[in-house]
């Protein structure tokens, strides 16, 4: 009998097959490959790394030193500012804020 997975639980394999399939299955993406990424994945937000000063931004938001490739932990630190943003747009109605930004 297969495993049944939850939404939860679908969603978390998602981000990590993507990271993978974007990374060519490396550790790592260059900057091309995450703005590959995120133009098909997250295209909502893939105008903000359009441009190099975007770019710039994000990538220091995430923790990726001038040079250095994305991890997934960097990845990570992206996702959960994201998730963050996107409850607070689709509860604005109700007045909740989430306060789960990683330190």
């Amino acid at each position: 009998m297969a495993t049944k997975y939850s939404d939860l639980e679908l969603a978390l394999n998602t981000l990590v097959t993507e990271f993978h399939k974007a990374a060519d299955d490396g550790p790592t993406m260059n900057t091309t490959q995450f703005q590959t990424m995120i133009s098909k994945q997250l295209p909502g937000f893939s105008k903000t790394v359009e441009n190099e000063d975007g770019l710039g931004q994000v990538l220091q938001q995430m923790g990726v030193e001038n040079g250095q490739n994305i991890s997934f932990e960097n990845f990570w630190t992206l996702i959960n500012k994201q998730a963050v943003q996107l409850f607070d747009a689709s509860h604005k109605e109700k007045k909740v804020k989430c306060s789960c930004l990683l330190q």
